[in-house]
């Protein structure tokens, strides 16, 4: 699976009240979710995100509360890969639970700048920033999370595989 998008980049410990504010947690609205993603740290970003679009953290990507509405949230607002030095390890599920492919990559976290155009083999582990030509590597999802992630997510990986 390769992705391509322009880049969105925030900072250590962004948290899942910051991801989807609490606030907005009485919905089960895929679409509601994401129309609220981001926005108590980048109020621009609902207006920004395009389909394709990728997320990077630095470190502790998606800690506090174990809500699956934080990687939904990311999915819906179209945003198909997040890339971070490290993930908090709940999310770092619910994420792949949900279909959401998330890498760490510190050394292309480092070279990633807001605005700049990434690309991901996500079945090789190569990310490309396309606006400096860095290429990193980091490593591929084994086949069994590529499946689940390439299906759409845990549940929909079981009926595909009926």
């Amino acid at each position: 699976m390769k992705v391509k998008g322009n880049a969105f980049k925030y900072g250590n410990n962004v948290d899942t009240d910051v991801i989807i504010p609490a606030r907005y947690l009485n919905t089960t609205s895929e679409k509601e979710l994401a129309s609220h993603c981001m926005e108590d740290i980048d109020a621009n970003f609902v207006n920004e995100v395009k389909a394709g679009d990728i997320m990077v953290a630095e470190d502790n990507f998606g800690c506090g509360s174990s809500r699956e509405h934080a990687p939904i949230a990311i999915k819906e607002s179209g945003i198909t890969l997040v890339i971070a030095n490290s993930f908090a390890r709940i999310f770092y599920r619910n994420a792949i639970n949900i279909g959401l492919p998330i890498l760490e990559c510190p050394e292309a976290v480092q070279n990633i700048k807001k605005g700049d155009i990434v690309s991901c083999d996500l079945s090789k582990g190569v990310i490309t920033n396309e606006t400096t030509g860095k290429t990193f590597t980091t490593e591929p999802f084994p086949a069994f999370i590529q499946n689940i992630i390439d299906a759409g997510g845990l549940l929909k990986s079981f009926s595909k595989n009926k």
